[in-house]
């Protein structure tokens, strides 16, 4: 059996689509039709999320300029209507948009510093944890350390990139000068929250490999040797010292088979 459509299923496909016309079921007074009303309802919303996009990136508006940034940013809205009625929830598919967006094939390090930008605001408003404290592993004895996995902090969160996308987040985001930058630079971002503020720290070579199969469950043991592998002269004690320092985890256990 068909299911009646409700009124909202005829209103709002529309809401983001100024080609598409007035729903059937808009009507103003005495039933009369409502396009310019719907017409400026239409452009309210659509004002509405690209501010919010602009909110959540504001690096990546700053770099493109306003004018650029809501042109593209309405191009998304056409495209990606929004699923959650929480506007800090929209836009996780924003960086992928850029990625391919025609405009900003120039700029191929934007959609990283947005894909950072939108880890930052997902660690600001992530579940608040208890760090794993560095002494904790110090009461393990050295035989057993390998046989350790972790247990994430739940705003952390790792950002590989091929570009300098770290340096120009920062750069964008802050107001102190980062001097000249090589955006060729390949950089990996550790971005967390260990207390109130959302940290977001460079990994040095390897420390992504590394943190990556930590954040996936696997052994002390395996994330090292994966680094290993990538990196030669990779520092596991100051990788190890550093993750911890920045309340990347919130306890170490022992897999089942050890």
């Amino acid at each position: 059996m068909r299911q009646r459509q409700t009124y909202a299923d005829a209103f709002s496909p529309a809401l983001i689509d100024p080609d598409h016309q007035t729903p059937d079921v808009v009507a103003g007074p005495n039933g009369k039709a409502a396009v310019k009303r719907y017409n400026v309802y239409r452009n309210n919303v659509t004002v509405s999320l690209i501010d919010s996009l602009a909110a959540i990136y504001p690096a990546v508006q700053r770099i493109t300029g306003i004018e650029f940034f809501r042109a593209m940013a309405r191009f998304h809205v056409r495209a990606t209507p929004p699923t959650s009625p929480l506007l800090f929830e929209y836009g996780r598919d924003f960086p992928a948009f850029i990625e391919s967006y025609e405009y900003a094939q120039a700029m191929p390090w934007l959609a990283d510093t947005a894909r950072i930008e939108r880890a930052w605001l997902d660690a600001y408003h992530a579940a608040d944890a208890v760090p794993l404290a560095p002494e904790r592993l110090a009461a393990v004895p050295p035989e057993r350390l390998a046989d350790l996995t972790f247990v994430s902090h739940p705003a952390t969160q790792v950002v590989r990139s091929r570009y300098a996308a770290l340096t120009i987040f920062s750069a964008n985001r802050g107001t102190e000068s980062t001097g000249q930058i090589d955006p060729t630079q390949s950089e990996d971002a550790l971005i967390t929250r260990a207390e109130n503020d959302v940290e977001v720290r460079h990994l040095p070579e390897g420390g992504a490999v590394f943190l990556t199969a930590l954040l996936a469950g696997q052994s002390l043991g395996h994330a090292a040797a994966a680094a290993l592998e990538e990196v030669p002269d990779f520092d596991l004690g100051a990788s190890i010292s550093g993750v911890l320092a920045a309340g990347a985890f919130i306890a170490a256990e022992f897999g089942e088979e050890s």
